[in-house]
């Protein structure tokens, strides 16, 4: 099962709303909210690379109140 790391920045006084949008997400396993340059980190999860990518490319980019994203895949050895 592919994982993925997403950092997010938020729009000002949106990290709220974002958090709550995400939590909904059943591909969303672990969720956490941060101080520092980024607002949220998500761990997210998939059967498989293509649903990974749809997730990632397709509904982050519909939540209101997220500026930025930094995602990182988690690969195996």
């Amino acid at each position: 099962m592919p994982d993925a790391f997403v950092l997010f920045k938020t729009l000002p006084s949106k990290e709220r709303d974002v958090y709550f949008a995400l939590d909904k997400h059943e591909n969303v396993t672990e969720l956490h909210v941060l101080y520092g340059e980024f607002d949220l980190l998500a761990l997210v999860s998939a059967p498989n690379h293509k649903s990974l990518t749809s997730f990632l490319m397709q509904d982050f980019r519909l939540i209101d109140g997220v500026s930025d994203t930094q995602t990182l895949i988690a690969v195996d050895y």
